[in-house]
């Protein structure tokens, strides 16, 4: 029987037509059938891998698992940090609070081969900071104050890692193989110690030997631009205005030569880690003068040697970890303050000497100074942090922690800075009250809060010292500071400290 011959009662015309259609779709469809794909099954289009640990999943079609993974974090400081501009000021142009947003985004890939895993690893942050404003010649008679920060149309965006492994070789934008797992970070999230490397990440070409038994060697060439390199001065070119901000000279610093190299052991097991890292560092610096026929001080190398130390579950309690790192660096300064420390330090207090504007404290940072016709004269640092985890519960969890960091100049380099700070800021003194030798320190407390698995509170507390060397009561006579709308004036030179507190929320996924 056809379906044309079948009786539909007084719908039948349209469900005929309806039934004729499809009849028609089903004969085109058996007529096709040899020609489509076959129906991928769902468990075959998302297939966990568990060769990697937990959030891998086999991309499909393929042998290589992928993990996708970030977090969100909203963060408020209070009081922050105030080593320099307008922080460092202690006037109306400082914020007394700033905020921040940012979401972290991660891919990690990876393949199992005959030569081993091949992993590739990328992550990328987005970030809204609050700015801050500075002055130029506030008042009647001068500008406004102009903005500085992240723009009003937009955030940031900041390239955090991106890098492949393979066969022990590791290519790209990774933690440089000098710094330990907890980088600066030794049981804070927030304040920047100084006495180890750390920071941001580095472009480079490693290769890590594994020993077993947790025994690993890194031997590894980075980019030493910007993230491990300091300054280069030129005293010859110091100015009474960056002298004022802890800026002893111009910075001089020449194109790239060669890469940073560096060693590194460690040792990871049950107990702890053991590490053992050392750097050497190219300081190539450009020319005496503005131009080239001016002639230019030789190449130097620096060095820098740090030691690491990490205990896991000490009697405390469960989880419980002691961590501490000690560093010393000559003309290879980025080792011992990390990527995320400031260089020049000034910083302004209240002040009793009679006839002072206010108190100042003062230091800069550097991997070499020189002056016209002479060599560089590498600059010493050294320090040390540690920290102290402890857990009260699985849900509370309290931190101790601290970093000291010391700046030496030798007497060549002393000559040469004291000259032109005397020199250009009248220091009451004389030669004799010269000192830019300074420590900076800081110590602190963290409390987090996890509520819920991946989910934290955080507040941390922190108390940063500078600790400079001028002899006390001296004075200097700093010219006009438009930007941080401090008068031409007298001011002691005088050690300065600062409380910063910061306030976090985060939710890792």
């Amino acid at each position: 029987m056809t379906f044309a011959n079948m009786n539909f009662g007084s719908h039948g015309t349209i469900k005929r037509a309806a039934l004729t259609s499809a009849a028609s779709l089903i004969a085109l469809g058996g007529a096709q059938a040899a020609d489509l794909p076959a129906k991928v099954k769902a468990n075959e289009y998302v297939k966990g891998c568990s060769l990697y640990g937990a959030g891998f999943y086999y991309i499909p079609g393929t042998d290589t698992c992928i993990k996708l993974g970030g977090y969100l974090r909203a963060e408020t400081t209070l009081l922050p940090g105030r080593v320099n501009g307008v922080t460092g000021a202690n006037n109306r142009l400082g914020n007394y609070y700033t905020t921040r947003s940012r979401e972290g985004l991660n891919i990690d890939t990876r393949t199992a081969t005959e030569y081993g895993v091949v992993r590739t690893y990328f992550d990328v942050l987005l970030q809204w900071t609050t700015g801050g404003y500075a002055a130029a010649g506030v008042g009647l008679n001068g500008g406004a104050t102009t903005y500085s920060g992240d723009s009003i149309a937009g955030g940031s965006l900041l390239l955090n890692y991106a890098f492949i492994q393979f066969a022990g070789f590791t290519f790209g934008q990774a933690q440089s193989q000098f710094n330990t797992p907890w980088l600066e970070y030794p049981a804070n999230i927030f304040f920047e110690l100084p006495g180890s490397g750390g920071g941001d990440a580095v472009n480079q070409f490693t290769y890590t030997a594994d020993f077993g038994q947790g025994i690993t060697a890194s031997f590894s060439a980075q980019d030493q631009v910007a993230r491990y390199t300091t300054n280069i001065w030129n005293v010859s070119a110091a100015t009474p205005a960056g002298l004022a901000t802890g800026a002893y000279g111009a910075n001089d610093i020449g194109g790239a030569r060669a890469p940073d190299l560096i060693a590194m052991l460690r040792v990871d097991q049950a107990w702890g880690l053991f590490q053992a890292s050392v750097a050497a560092h190219d300081n190539h610096a450009a020319y005496y003068g503005g131009t080239e026929s001016t002639d230019h001080p030789g190449d130097k190398w620096g060095w820098a040697g740090q030691l690491a130390l990490s205990i896991k579950n000490i009697p405390t309690g469960p989880g419980d970890t002691f961590n501490a790192t000690g560093v010393y660096a000559n003309g290879a300064s980025r080792y011992a303050f990390n990527s995320y420390m400031s260089t020049t330090y000034a910083m302004y207090g209240s002040t009793g000497v009679a006839g002072a504007y206010q108190s100042l404290g003062i230091g800069g940072v550097s991997d070499s100074v020189f002056v016209a016709g002479a060599g560089q004269e590498l600059t010493t640092t050294y320090g040390v942090n540690a920290g102290y985890n402890h857990n009260w519960d699985p849900h509370w969890a309290t931190s101790l922690f601290g970093g000291w960091g010391a700046v030496r100049y030798n007497s060549t380099a002393k000559g040469y800075i004291c000259g032109a700070f005397v020199t250009g800021l009248t220091l009451s003194s004389g030669g004799a009250g010269c000192n830019p030798d300074f420590n900076y320190g800081v110590v602190g407390t963290r409390t987090i809060w996890t509520p819920i698995k991946n989910l934290a509170f955080t507040a941390e507390l922190g108390y940063a010292m500078l600790d400079q060397k001028y002899v006390g009561g001296s004075t200097v006579t700093l010219p006009l500071q438009s930007g941080v709308a401090k008068p031409g004036a007298k001011f002691e030179l005088k050690d300065q400290s600062a409380v910063s507190i910061l306030l976090r929320a985060q939710r890792n996924w």
